[in-house]
């Protein structure tokens, strides 16, 4: 690469971008421009290094060698740059500002009155709630606090461990009633997973517990509108007791599935800890989510 050019650090969010999104509109999507702005300043770097930076594949751009080594220092240069952020928001004791929480829509949708309490008490903090199955990365800073399931959270975290959560097969009353109460797991149509998502382990369970069973509906969308097709009636799954339970519309079917249980963390970067904003959130909805571990855990908790 050109050793005279000069790179700015919004030409290494571009590349960045880029190489991880694999695609001009993700990217674009990732920065909140157009994709025609990704190119154009995609365009403006190469001609700057005086090198190509990505090659078109089928499976989208992939970084050339050159490429690979300007990813590597933009990766090094955000680092430096939201560890410098964390830390000036850590010092923030104001509790007025932005803040970013991801958590699941299956969260979100049952305890949403709680997220309505912090509001009402914290007027002057602007919270933004991303609601999605995929994890947002704090160390890029796409969130400030989440809301995870995890039995191991990734290193570099801090937070709190709030609850387990439990899992269990359910339908619509009306589709129980239909097939039977009694009947075993393989007489039910399914609810499943996109192929292209890999949920293999699904089709591992299934095969071991009810085998035969049929596929009535794949679906690649976030998990309440997979419970509202099995509160429509169209076929049972998999949904975290915490879930079922609250869903009127809802039975469930066979015992709770402890191997598919996980712990219900908050979690946030150890710089942001101290940020006013996000203590009192992690305050706040850590004690709501501990108060309802019984809801979690979708019945009694054990003693001890």
């Amino acid at each position: 690469m050109c050793k005279n050019a000069h790179m700015e650090w919004d030409d290494l969010r571009v590349v960045l971008a880029v190489a991880r999104e694999r695609t001009l509109v993700a990217a674009g999507a990732a920065l909140d421009v157009s994709h025609t702005t990704v190119g154009r300043r995609l365009r403006a770097a190469e001609a700057r290094l005086r090198v190509r930076l990505f090659d078109r594949t089928p499976e989208g751009l992939v970084a050339t060698s050159a490429g690979h080594e300007l990813v590597a220092v933009a990766e090094g240069v955000e680092a430096e740059v939201l560890a410098l952020e964390g830390r000036l928001l850590g010092r923030d004791a104001r509790l007025r500002g932005a803040l970013r929480v991801a958590t699941m829509d299956i969260v979100f949708a049952r305890f949403h009155a709680d997220f309505g309490r912090f509001v009402q008490r914290y007027p002057e903090v602007e919270l933004t709630v991303l609601s999605s199955d995929r994890e947002a990365s704090l160390t890029r800073r796409e969130a400030d606090v989440a809301i995870r399931l995890s039995d191991t959270p990734p290193e570099g975290l801090v937070g709190r461990r709030v609850g387990r959560v439990r899992f269990a097969v359910y339908g619509s009353a009306a589709l129980v009633d239909a097939v039977g109460a009694d009947a075993p797991l393989e007489r039910y149509p399914w609810l499943h997973w996109d192929r292209r998502l890999g949920m293999r382990w699904l089709d591992d369970w299934l095969a071991r517990h009810a085998p035969g069973a049929r596929v009535a509906l794949r679906v690649d969308m976030p998990s309440t509108q997979l419970q509202q097709a099995a509160a429509a009636g169209l076929g049972v799954t998999f949904l975290s007791c915490f879930a079922g339970d609250a869903d009127p519309a809802l039975r469930r079917i066979g015992p709770v599935r402890a191997e598919f249980g996980r712990d219900l963390w908050l979690l946030t970067l150890a710089d942001l800890r101290q940020s006013g904003r996000v203590r009192a959130f992690m305050d706040h909805m850590g004690d709501a989510l501990s108060a309802q571990r019984d809801v979690l855990w979708g019945g009694p908790l054990p003693e001890g």
